[in-house]
């Protein structure tokens, strides 16, 4: 009997901590930001030759020009005070999206995103989620230029949402849920809260500059999507490769070089950059990967239809696994009693 709840024990053990990591590649520190204008780093951006950052939150537009020794050379700001900023994403034009959409305390009516151009000169573009206000800190700023955002949960399901339509200035312009993500614990440690915890909450996404890969992460690994034709929605449904990130203590950005190196970050007063060369071409079409530990699902509804499940695969294999264990014993004490 010992043996078998040991069995039983080990399967749901393997379940909880989700599919292993697809890919070990090397997590390089590159530098430390230890300017004291961005000790809350949320969000990354990347182009040949520089680094863009935000912080979380602030009274104004600020969007840091960074070398790649982490040293701030310039700022882009406006006078736009923001509610809560949590991601950046840079576009084919040259404009940064930033994402005005915390909400820790879910009151907000409206969300935002905020278009600024090299120069400085900004509009901001409201929204409104069709089904109540949500803390959200991901943007994923697809190659065709349509915004993807990712809810920030601990349990249950993020939801992806898009705009209706074309953004209105200053709006707001409706939103629709058109998928849902989960995640596993990984056992990859990091993250201001219990691990467990951080390993699912999305803090960020980013999208590869020629749109063939697309980056969703956690405050401890993240998850690397093919899009060989540049459908976001697409790749987020497909598999993943899944690559642990460095130990950040609160880890809350990540960004792609054109090159495809990836690039994370988060907040804190000295805060390093990591680097993973080449991640994008571990998620090419032909790379071998498992099944990403989530499912994304298109609909308005994030509830289970009925009949369905909105378990992970590997979640149901394991339950059924240790279903089937639990089962063979209960016959075997049964069988030994007769």
């Amino acid at each position: 009997m010992g043996r078998a709840w040991s069995l039983i024990a080990a399967v749901f053990a393997i379940f909880l901590l989700g599919v292993p990591a697809s890919a070990a590649p090397s997590v390089q520190k590159k530098c430390t930001v230890d300017d004291e204008r961005l000790t809350e780093l949320s969000g990354l951006a990347a182009d040949a030759d520089h680094w863009y950052a935000i912080n979380d939150g602030g009274s104004r537009i600020r969007v840091f020009v960074l070398g790649h020794d982490c040293k701030v050379e310039r700022e882009i700001d406006n006078d736009i005070d923001p509610y809560d900023t949590e991601d950046l994403a840079l576009a084919a034009d040259g404009t940064f999206w930033l994402s005005d959409t915390g909400d820790n305390g879910a009151k907000r009516s409206t969300v935002a995103l905020i278009s600024v151009t090299p120069s400085g000169e900004a509009k901001i573009h409201r929204l409104t989620y069709p089904d109540g206000p949500h803390d959200t800190e991901a943007l994923l700023l697809g190659h065709d230029g349509t915004p993807y955002l990712i809810t920030k949960v601990p349990i249950g399901l993020s939801a992806i949402y898009q705009p209706t339509g074309k953004l209105a200035s200053p709006g707001p312009t409706p939103l629709k849920q058109v998928g849902t993500l989960s995640y596993l614990p990984t056992g990859t440690p990091g993250g201001p809260v219990v691990n467990e915890v951080s390993n699912v909450l999305v803090t960020g996404g980013a999208v590869s500059a020629d749109g063939h890969v697309v980056a969703v992460r956690t405050y401890t690994d993240v998850y690397l999507y093919p899009a060989p034709d540049g459908d976001v929605l697409k790749a987020l449904k497909g598999t993943a490769v899944r690559v642990p990130l460095a130990n950040e203590e609160q880890g809350e950005a990540i960004a792609f070089q054109p090159d495809g190196t990836l690039i994370s970050g988060g907040e804190g007063d000295s805060s390093p950059i990591h680097v993973v060369a080449g991640a994008a071409s571990l998620a090419a079409p032909k790379t071998s990967s498992t099944p990403a530990p989530q499912a994304a699902r298109t609909g308005k509804s994030a509830a289970p239809a009925a009949g369905s499940s909105d378990l992970p695969l590997p979640v149901i294999i394991g339950v059924a696994a240790a279903a089937l264990a639990l089962m063979l014993l209960v016959l075997g004490l049964r069988s030994r009693r007769r």
